[in-house]
């Protein structure tokens, strides 16, 4: 039947009824259709019903999995599963079982975020608690790391963020008023802009505009194919003539890597954006506009020393491509949200976990990011770090459980206590990992 299916001007009601009376009208095993009567809903045939079929039939739907296919949401969590039978068109009688199959737990804590955590692991192994992360306390605040939306263009397998093209979560303009006050308040002198894509928040050019005005050093964290799209074709020249500096993400100089971590096309995209950016002084000594790049590793495992990869990046782009930049930032993929779940569904969750732990280095404590900045996301809620956003793990100040940045001063901040758990090795294994690169 495919996108057919049901027939056009038929209720689901009917076009069920009409599947028992003519078994050849009925849709495969696995096709899916439009609900009639609620556009959000999607019809799914988990298999043909037959007489055969008479009995118990086991189905092990994966929920999570259904909602990122068929509506391309990643949700947080899921607030609850309903189930209902319907045989009133057959005057038969249906009995339906319904067990929940959840990974195994130590901590009972249920307000815990890594329950949560393991809760949205779909098909997941048992997930390993470590809870001994070292405790680190913060000094003086000196960069605001703004996430503007989890809006994308791209869907990256790693993202920590679960960013794609049909999130909608953006920061809105009465948001953005608080965050400039807060640059006022003295002490910060960075702001880094992330996301999603941080420059498809419709206030991004007003924000960098009033940001550089104050004197703050803005720093954009660009996927670079967003230079190419639909109204962002001066996007480059607007970075330039506000001298921002670009961080950009290429998490290889190999076509093959970057489109299977980023998707298909995503190397050449990449490529058209560094040409832009170059040609307008980016990454050229002297110039004063920074394009620095970023590599991840394409899976469970530590980044390679940042130095030489560095030289095989400038070698490789430079020579077959003509590209230039000033650094390349190594950073580790963080055990959480969408690669965690990857991770997970193949086994590897807990090995790559106990690496990055048995990898830890107490030297690295004394320069990890969240030292220095926090993070605030799009509702203006203020985090240790970007990475404890994702968690919903708040940074808590003036007795506040939780604080948003319309209410703390820079100044307050230091000395305070930072949240920290598992994931956080990440950013002290071998030669450390933050939003700057490598630590040692």
């Amino acid at each position: 039947m495919g996108d057919s299916w049901p027939p056009d001007g038929e209720t689901e009601g009917n076009a069920s009824k009409n599947h028992r009376e003519h078994s050849s009208s009925m849709p495969p095993g696995g096709s899916d259709w439009p609900n009639a009567f609620a556009r959000q809903v999607r019809m799914i045939a988990m298999a043909v019903a037959t007489d055969a079929a008479a009995g118990w039939r086991v189905e092990r739907p994966n929920l999570l999995a259904d909602v990122l296919r068929y509506h391309g949401l990643e949700p947080d969590r899921v607030n609850a599963v309903a189930t209902t039978t319907d045989c009133d068109n057959t005057g038969q009688r249906v009995c339906l079982v319904r067990r929940h199959s959840l990974p195994a737990r130590v901590n009972p804590d249920p307000e815990s975020p890594i329950l949560k955590m393991e809760h949205r692991m779909a098909n997941s192994e048992p997930v390993l608690l470590l809870g001994d992360f070292p405790a680190i306390t913060r000094s003086a605040v000196t960069t605001l790391q703004v996430n503007l939306g989890y809006v994308c263009n791209q869907t990256c397998f790693h993202c920590h963020v679960n960013a794609g093209p049909n999130r909608k979560e953006s920061m809105g303009r009465e948001t953005v008023g608080d965050v400039l006050a807060f640059l006022t308040r003295g002490g910060v002198r960075t702001m880094d802009l992330t996301g999603g894509a941080p420059e498809l928040n419709p206030h991004f050019r007003d924000l960098v505009t009033r940001a550089r005005a104050l004197g703050i050093e803005v720093i954009d964290r660009c996927n670079l194919t967003v230079l190419g799209q639909p109204g962002q074709q001066d996007l480059a020249v607007f970075l330039a003539s506000h001298r921002v500096a670009v961080i950009a993400s290429l998490p290889c100089y190999l076509e093959e890597n970057v489109n299977s971590q980023r998707g298909d096309g995503v190397f050449e995209g990449s490529l058209s954006g560094l040409r832009a950016l170059n040609a307008l002084g980016y990454g050229h000594p002297g110039s004063g506009l920074e394009l620095n790049l970023v590599f991840n590793p394409q899976g469970p495992e530590l980044p390679p020393p940042q130095a030489a990869l560095e030289a095989d990046y400038r070698a490789h782009l430079g020579s077959r491509y003509g590209i230039v930049f000033n650094r390349l930032l190594t950073i580790a993929n963080m055990p959480i949200n969408r690669f965690a779940k990857t991770l997970a569904r193949k086994g590897e969750y807990n090995r790559y976990l106990t690496m990055l732990r048995q990898a830890h280095q107490d030297a690295n404590l004394e320069q990890v990011m969240c030292r220095s900045l926090v993070s605030v996301d799009w509702q203006g809620f203020v985090y240790d770090c970007d990475f404890n956003q994702m968690l919903h793990i708040p940074l808590a100040a003036a007795g506040r459980p939780r604080s948003h940045i319309r209410d703390l001063d820079p100044a307050s901040l230091a000395g305070g206590t930072i949240a920290v758990g598992d994931h956080c090795y990440g950013c002290t294994a071998g030669q450390g990992s933050s939003c700057g690169g490598a630590l040692a």
